[in-house]
């Protein structure tokens, strides 16, 4: 009875039926949808690749998660540069510790090459470090034995003050010989009201088995404004560099870090006499800049700021008279890399609360192509380490340097640097109140090389936060003359 007045229902009044029919057909359609979503969600919770403990996992920027899960090429080869970086300052350093409890790093899953006696096995490895797995709520579970962190796993961590300099300041050698290759320690020190000395330890040609060698070079910024210059060179033999620590021996010219505390000494000659060097720098506490390779191929090159913001102690010598260094403003930095026809733009900018650096290295093909300069990067930092890394365009300078005319061609007397991040802002507005200038031959033809100091201004937001300070700051570029 139920079945005949049902299908007689359906022959009278057909449309109603049909679209009945269609909204019960979508909804059963969607419950089957929700329910493979729900056990694709479950099957997906359940892989190991995913399951890192925690409340929060950190990936690269772009990172296709799927592709990761799957073994595809976005996860086998993908990692997060500077992890140890993130991991002791940005993530799990002291600006972040009322927040997050512990930073567990770990590798997945990576694809490895085991070789032995001629044979070759393929595998896939992962890693972690025990205690941090372990307060991050995802430890091993051991069917036999011990899982300690070891000691390496601790210098990962949390180094020493020295581990970590000679972590950050190590020496390197060229990957394909190159002529152009140079690498140096450089330290500024500001020494009195209009005085400040260059210091550079540098090591350059075709390391290790080439034609190559050193130099000391130091300039002196006096009271009147004038520039005084000291050199010696020193050969391959009488030279030792490390690449697993910042020690730099150039014979008797030596730059030496200890627990966090640099021993400068070096003895150069130049027209105003012979320049004796002997300070100690110390780096105030995560006022530093991670290791960064600014390009690739044969002009690439590297940069470090260990010692953003540091202070020096000593004294700096010309002939027999010798000024004594108390806390003297410092910074130092590190670069390597191949030089030819390589030119940049940087700043090294100390406020009264924050201290600002920015940098961009531009090759020949960078200056000429159809893409216009690359990006600069510009890093805030407070005493808490890095507060944020903002982008920008290149530096606009203006104005004439009232050293222009003498010279014979125009400095600029002013700049300005805009940055931002999503809801991030920085404007930069500085004043060249000193320049000194260097012909600068292998950047290319007609290239000068400008070291500057000025008054600065930094107002914006940045981490969400208002910013407005002042201060003094070192800055180079170059210059083109006809």
């Amino acid at each position: 009875m139920i079945a005949t007045l049902a299908f007689r229902h359906l022959l009278v009044h057909r449309r109603r039926s049909l679209f009945l029919l269609l909204g019960y057909g979508l909804g059963v359609g969607v419950m089957i949808v929700l329910l493979s979503v729900g056990e694709a969600m479950l099957e997906q919770s359940r892989d190991l690749a995913l399951i890192g403990g925690g409340e929060v996992t950190v990936l690269p920027e772009g990172i296709d998660v799927e592709a990761m899960r799957t073994g595809g090429a976005g996860g086998m080869f993908f990692g997060i540069d500077r992890a140890r970086f993130l991991t002791r300052q940005l993530l799990g350093g002291r600006r972040q510790e009322g927040i997050v409890a512990a930073v567990s790093p770990a590798i997945e899953h990576k694809l490895v090459y085991l070789s032995f006696n001629g044979r070759t096995v393929v595998a896939r490895a992962g890693a972690e470090i025990p205690s941090r797995a372990r307060l991050a709520g995802a430890p091993l579970d051991l069917l036999e034995g011990r899982w300690d962190d070891h000691a390496a796993d601790s210098t990962w961590l949390a180094p020493t003050k020295g581990q970590l300099y000679d972590e950050m300041d190590r020496f390197h050698l060229p990957r394909t010989r190159d002529s152009s290759w140079a690498e140096w320690h450089y330290f500024n020190v500001v020494t009195g009201d209009g005085e400040w000395w260059y210091l550079t330890w540098l090591v350059g040609g075709d390391l290790p088995n080439g034609r190559w060698g050193g130099q000391v070079l130091l300039t002196r910024r006096t009271p009147d404004g004038g520039h005084q210059r000291f050199a010696a060179t020193v050969p391959a033999s009488a030279i030792t560099l490390d690449t697993t620590r910042a020690d730099l021996l150039l014979g008797p010219h030596t730059v030496r870090q200890r627990e966090g505390i640099y021993t400068l000494t070096a003895t150069a000659e130049g027209s105003a006499g012979r320049a004796r060097v002997e300070l100690e720098v110390t780096p105030e506490r995560d006022r530093y800049f991670p290791p960064v390779e600014l390009l690739e191929g044969r002009g690439r090159s590297g940069y470090v700021v260990p010692a953003l913001r540091a202070t020096a102690t000593g004294r700096l010598c010309i002939g027999p008279t010798c000024q004594a260094v108390v806390a003297a403003p410092a910074y130092h930095d590190h670069n390597w890399g191949a030089w030819r026809a390589v030119t940049w733009d940087w700043g090294a900018l100390r406020g009264r609360q924050i201290d600002l650096l920015f940098g961009a290295v531009y090759t020949e093909a960078a200056r000429s192509g159809p893409g216009g300069m690359p990006s600069m990067f510009v890093a805030v930092v407070d005493s808490l380490g890095v507060r944020q890394v903002l982008r920008a365009r290149p530096v606009r300078y203006g104005g004439t340097h009232r050293r222009s005319a003498a010279l014979g061609f125009t400095v600029p007397a002013s700049f300005t640097l805009r940055a931002g991040r999503e809801s991030d802002s920085l404007l930069v507005e500085g004043t060249v109140e000193d320049v000194d200038v260097t012909p600068s031959p292998a950047a290319g033809a007609g290239q000068r090389f400008l070291q500057m100091r000025g008054r600065v201004r930094m107002t914006g937001t940045v981490a969400g936060a208002a910013v407005s300070d002042e201060g003094e700051g070192f800055f180079e570029t170059y210059v083109t003359v006809p």
